[in-house]
C-alpha cells in the first residue's frame, strides 16, 4: 500500500486557493481529495517565495 504522491504544480495550486483565493482550508482539502494536514503542510513550504524554500 503506497501512498498518493503529488506534483510540486499540484500542491502550489492548492496552497494558492486558500492563500490567495481565501477558500477555507478543510473546503479546499475536500475538493482535492487530501488531507487538511497535509494542505497545511503545504501552505507552510509553499506560501514562502520561491528563494526562501
Amino acid at each position: 500500500m503506497s501512498r498518493q504522491r503529488y506534483t510540486e504544480e499540484f500542491k502550489i495550486e492548492a496552497v494558492k486557493q486558500v492563500t490567495e483565493r481565501g477558500h477555507p482550508v478543510a473546503e479546499v482539502a475536500a475538493w482535492l481529495g487530501v488531507s487538511g494536514h497535509s494542505l497545511y503542510q503545504w501552505i507552510k513550504r509553499y506560501a514562502k517565495p520561491t528563494e526562501q524554500r
